[in-house]
Formats: structure tokens, C-alpha cells, sequence
């Protein structure tokens, strides 16, 4: 077996970037130089903590994510080994500069596969998961949603069953006009695009105004699959930092000058992860900023009519007289997630171009959830769904701030959201981050998003999102004292480790 003295793993403890993905950077550096070959034997988990005097938790977490991703490979009673031979694709090689370099399945734009990995743990029966981003089962209307089906069904037959045009089913975007006349946008059921839910709304305008190697920039945190998108179409990302009100605009404007990116990409109401909102002044001085230097904006707006308290504020389209924003919304969060019924709007200059990244996509959404969605709207089922949901959303947050209050360590901080489905919450930094916590707390049945993955950098280690509208009143409870249980075995761990001395 390797001595971890020959890791030669320097930690930078007061960093901002988690331990374990230190760890995980420094033994994979290793492996790709050929300092660690094909078959060596790592140490123990255990031996490897008490040696960098670092909880167990982080080497756990770190040895996992380099598996996933083929560096390493377990066998069960004989230990942890550098993998690779002449038949795997993660074997070192020279390349023709005589430099060693890896050959992986994936290149490294590809979304992060330890999230995968996560949201699996999240799923094992009996884990109280606040890890999803979806509304929960109970907030769906499965009646209304049988007979809307079974109407559409029975009074269009076989149409119901085929393809419909790119630009979607021609009732549900006049629908969509109406609805969204409420919220002051203004537009006509040709600037209406129906989309495979909010999710390929955002894809698609990244495909069609962007090329492999733009740039483009958004709040830092942002959206989980705004940071999967940018890296499967190969498109540059930067996170511009944020503060209670939304993105920095000062900070915007001055990497604007330097770097010209050719998208800005915002949620301005219950961000997500953070739960935010954007106030009326920022929004108009980002739309000046963004007409001044005449870069379009794609406003994520999914989040926008989950508001269960305080003033409700015009999107960033209703604000906009030139056409700078694009628009992408959707039914996913409020109704019902698997219809996937989303919708872009936007002016002509843009449209034609996305139709035609919407035909080569998936042709179109299919015809009978359009259909559906269409008479659920007509019925009214949409307008009381969202009443009676954002209701229970804030009776649920006020159960996840009382639980949080009481079973989150001390120094633990976050914001009231006044809508959305979040709580962003900030643990001490004194303890152990969100991704040292989490596999103790699946083995205490409780799973959360870790906040690390919703940067665009190394930020964000002590961060933990919590989707407080996936469980009811009682789980929201248990869950969150489960959590608190893990953070403080965890934490008793760091202790340990700091009055051990260094073998």
C-alpha cells in the first residue's frame, strides 16, 4: 500500500474551496502526472484522515467522486486503487509534446458527475430528500389532470397523437399570451415558443445565440442546469457575485468592458438556490446596462408566481420596450413537472432562429400535454393550483425556519424568502462544509442540495439549499434534525482530529 506521506497533499485549510475537493484535485493531478500509476493501492480512508488530520468525511466524499469519474476503482476487502490498464480510457498517456495527459470519457465541459452521483444517494427509500428542485406529488392536480386528458382524448382522437408545429399547439400560445398579460408582459401568440419545460427553454436560447467558446455570465449562485448547459454546449460561464438584492451590477458592468460576453442570464424573483429577489430599480438598471451595450438578457422567470407574501414585482420582459430580454418561463413548478410544458418569448429577431433549434431538438412538445395544459388553463386549474400551493409553500417555510432555528448548529444564517421553494442557508464557518456533512447525513436519512455546486467557481462550501415545499410539515421537522444531528458528529470529528497529533 501507498504511505500517504508520498500523496504530497498540501491543504489550504482557511481556503475557500472544500477540503475534499482539494483532495480531490491533488490525488487526480497525481494520477494524470503518473506519480500515483495504475494499481496502486491508496489508504484507507480512515489512515489517509488521521494523516492530513482532516475528517474522514472529506476523504470519503473525495475517493467517491474520483471513482465516478474512473480515476479510482474499490474492491470490497482489499482496498482503493489507482485505475486504469492498456483497455482503460483513463490510463495516463504521452501526448505528442512527451507530457503525460488522460484520456477520460467525458471531456471536462461535461456536468459534474459527483451531482449525479448525490442526487442517487438522495433518492435511496426512507431519505428525507430536500435535495430536488420540484414541487412535491401532493401539490399535483391528478384528478383535473385525468379529465383534462380524457377530454382532449375524446374530442381530438388521433391529433392528439401527432406532431404539432415547432412553435407549439396554437390555443396554448394565445393562452399563454393572456396569462402572461397578467404578470405586464405584452406580446402576440407569434412571439409565443411552447417548449419541453423551462429547462430546454434556457438550452435552447444557448443554442441559438451562442457558439462552443462564448461567453456568457450569470448571478453566482445560479441555476444547477444553467452551469450543466454552458458546459455540454461547451460555452464559457462566469459568475458575477451577488448580494441580497441580485447580481452585482457594479461588477457586471466592469467585466462587461473587459470581456464582452454575448448573454447575460438572470432569475430576478426567488433565485435559485439563493431565493432572491431583484428590486424594481436594479431590474430597469440592468436592462439600461444590458441596452447600453447591447447584449441580450435571458430571464429565467420559472420561480416568479410562487410568491406567498410581500409586493409582487413586473418581470424583466414587462420592463422591456426594445426587446433586450428573452423570456423563458413555464408550468413545471407550479402545476405539473412531468407535462413539461415551458415557453420562450421573444421579438421576431430572435425567434426564427429558435423555432429552428426547437425543430432539430425533439421536432416538438408533444401534442397531447399541449393540448392538456391548454384546457387545465381554460378550466381555471392553473389559477386555483397556484393559490392553494403558495398557501401551503409559506406554511411550509414557517415550519423549515422554526426547524432550522432549532436543530441547525449555532452561527447558522439565511434569509426569509418571501416566495419560491428555498432556503439558502449559510453554516458556520468554523465546522464542517455542506459536502463533508452529507454522507453522514444519508446515513441518518436526510439529504439537501450542497451549495458548492450552484457556483461557478470554488465558492460556496458551507452553503445547503433546502427545497422546504418538497415535504410536508412533519418530514420538514425530522429532516432538518437529522441534518442537525449529522453537522454535529461531524463537527465532533474535526475536534478529534485537531487534538490528534500529526502521525
Amino acid at each position: 500500500m501507498l504511505n500517504p506521506s508520498k500523496l504530497a497533499i498540501g491543504l489550504e485549510r482557511e481556503g475557500e474551496e472544500p477540503i475534499y475537493r482539494q483532495l480531490i484535485r491533488h490525488i487526480r493531478s497525481q494520477i494524470e502526472s503518473g506519480t500515483l500509476s495504475a494499481g496502486t493501492r491508496l489508504p484507507a480512508s480512515r489512515d489517509l484522515a488521521q494523516q492530513l488530520n482532516i475528517s474522514r468525511i472529506s476523504v470519503v466524499n473525495a475517493y467517491a467522486e474520483l471513482r465516478a469519474e474512473g480515476f479510482l476503482s474499490a474492491h470490497a476487502g482489499r482496498g482503493t486503487f489507482i485505475a486504469g490498464d492498456a483497455n482503460n480510457p483513463t490510463a495516463p498517456s504521452e501526448n505528442g509534446n512527451g507530457h503525460v495527459k488522460t484520456s477520460t470519457p467525458e471531456a471536462p465541459t461535461t456536468p459534474d458527475r459527483s451531482l449525479r452521483e448525490m442526487m442517487r444517494m438522495a433518492r435511496k427509500p426512507g431519505i428525507i430528500s430536500f435535495a430536488q428542485g420540484a414541487p412535491p406529488g401532493d401539490f399535483f392536480p391528478m384528478q383535473h389532470l385525468r379529465d383534462a386528458i380524457n377530454t382532449v382524448l375524446d374530442r381530438d382522437g388521433a391529433k392528439a397523437m401527432s406532431y404539432e408545429i415547432a412553435e407549439g399547439y396554437a390555443p396554448l400560445r394565445s393562452a399563454v399570451r393572456d396569462y402572461v398579460s397578467g404578470l405586464g408582459i405584452h406580446c402576440s401568440p407569434d412571439q409565443v415558443l411552447i417548449t419541453g419545460g423551462t429547462q430546454q427553454a434556457c438550452d435552447m436560447v444557448v443554442q441559438a445565440l451562442l457558439s462552443e467558446g462564448d461567453l456568457m455570465v450569470t448571478e453566482n449562485p445560479t441555476y444547477l442546469g444553467m452551469i450543466d448547459i454552458a458546459r455540454t454546449r461547451r460555452v464559457q460561464l462566469h459568475g458575477i457575485d451577488v448580494d441580497e438584492q441580485g447580481i452585482r451590477l457594479d461588477m457586471l458592468e466592469n467585466f462587461i468592458l473587459d470581456n464582452r460576453p454575448k448573454l447575460i442570464y438572470v432569475m430576478p424573483t426567488f433565485q435559485n438556490p439563493t431565493g432572491s429577489v431583484m428590486p424594481l430599480h436594479r431590474r430597469r438598471q440592468l436592462l439600461n446596462l444590458a441596452n447600453h451595450y447591447q447584449i441580450p438578457v435571458l430571464e429565467d422567470s420559472v420561480y416568479h408566481e410562487l410568491r406567498f407574501e410581500g409586493e409582487s414585482l413586473p418581470p424583466l420582459k414587462a420592463l422591456d420596450d426594445t426587446g433586450i430580454v428573452i423570456h423563458a418561463s413555464g408550468f413545471t413548478k407550479m402545476m405539473l413537472p412531468g407535462l413539461r410544458i415551458g415557453y420562450i418569448i421573444t421579438d421576431n429577431h430572435h425567434y426564427e432562429r429558435l423555432v429552428r433549434v426547437k425543430q432539430a431538438a425533439d421536432i416538438s412538445t408533444p401534442s397531447l400535454n399541449q393540448r392538456t395544459m391548454h384546457l387545465m388553463i381554460q378550466r381555471g386549474v392553473l389559477a386555483q393550483q397556484l393559490e392553494r400551493n403558495n398557501r401551503e409553500l409559506k406554511r411550509r417555510r414557517d415550519v423549515a425556519i422554526a426547524a432550522a432555528t432549532k436543530h441547525l448548529p449555532p452561527g447558522s444564517r439565511w434569509t426569509v424568502p418571501e416566495g419560491g421553494l428555498y432556503l439558502w442557508v449559510n453554516l458556520p464557518k468554523n465546522g464542517p462544509t455542506s459536502a463533508e456533512v452529507y454522507i453522514t447525513s444519508i446515513h441518518m436519512g436526510a439529504a439537501y442540495a450542497i451549495g458548492s455546486v450552484f457556483y461557478t467557481n470554488s465558492c460556496g462550501s458551507h452553503r445547503m439549499r433546502i427545497n422546504f415545499g418538497s415535504q410536508k410539515p412533519p418530514e420538514i421537522e425530522d429532516g432538518l434534525k437529522r441534518i442537525g444531528r449529522a453537522w454535529r458528529e461531524v463537527a465532533c470529528d474535526y475536534e478529534e482530529m485537531e487534538k490528534s497529533p500529526l502521525l
